[in-house]
């Protein structure tokens, strides 16, 4: 009995977890688009799927979200509960977080770039956050560790980099707004990345996630058993 509610317990602090780097991915996202200064990579890259679609900022975080999703399956990536969350959520939570109206958009430069900056760092968070809850990798995220395991001499900065500069083009060319602001995402996104998981001592290669069938077992066993 104790160890079915340790199991429920357990999956209550990863989903706690989960959804707190949801958040904080999707508050950095928000900063980085209201710095003014130009979008960056996948804000770019999911405005131009925006303008091209007809649909809302968000929604298009979301329908892109399934597509990559796809793309990591292919890869042999596991798709988990987490992974399904990230595709549906971070693009809802940015459209409530812009809605509220509560981050100004920048009307300097200087302060652009530092809310830039500061965005960029709380993805990253919200990254270490939500991946290490082992749930499932977002989709950009999980893209990117089905990558790294095909490429483990590359730094997992460098292939982020790499994505970033490929979905921008993408964005670019679908018509969304570019500026020195993306410039500055596309080389600092992989430092970024790279410098906050060492500081926290995060090896993202070493995190073995729940599938999605993993977990529903794992739960309705618990749930089952303490019924």
């Amino acid at each position: 009995m104790n160890d079915r509610f340790s199991i429920i317990a357990a999956y209550s602090r990863r989903g706690g977890r989960l959804l707190l780097g949801l958040f904080l991915y999707a508050l950095g996202s928000s900063l980085t688009i209201q710095a003014n200064i130009g979008l960056a990579p996948w804000e770019a890259f999911s405005m131009g799927c925006a303008l091209v679609g007809g649909v809302s900022f968000g929604n298009a975080v979301v329908i892109s979200g399934f597509v990559i999703v796809l793309a990591a399956y292919f890869l042999n990536e596991k798709l988990g509960v987490g992974t399904l969350l990230n595709a549906v959520l971070i693009g809802k939570f940015v459209d409530l977080i812009l809605a509220t109206g509560w981050i100004p958009a920048m009307t300097s430069l200087e302060s652009g770039i530092a809310l830039l900056v500061v965005g960029q760092f709380v993805i990253c968070l919200g990254s270490f956050f939500y991946i290490g809850a082992g749930l499932g990798c977002g989709p950009r995220d999980s893209l990117m560790v089905a990558v790294s395991r095909r490429f483990p001499g590359i730094p997992i900065g460098a292939i982020r980099g790499m994505m970033e500069g490929a979905v921008l083009a993408v964005g670019w060319l679908l018509g969304a707004s570019v500026g020195l602001g993306t410039v500055i995402s596309v080389l600092g996104i992989g430092f970024s990345l790279q410098l906050t998981f060492r500081l926290l001592d995060f090896d993202v290669k070493q995190v073995r996630h729940d599938s999605i069938d993993v977990t529903a077992k794992a739960l309705k066993l618990a749930w089952t058993t303490i019924r």
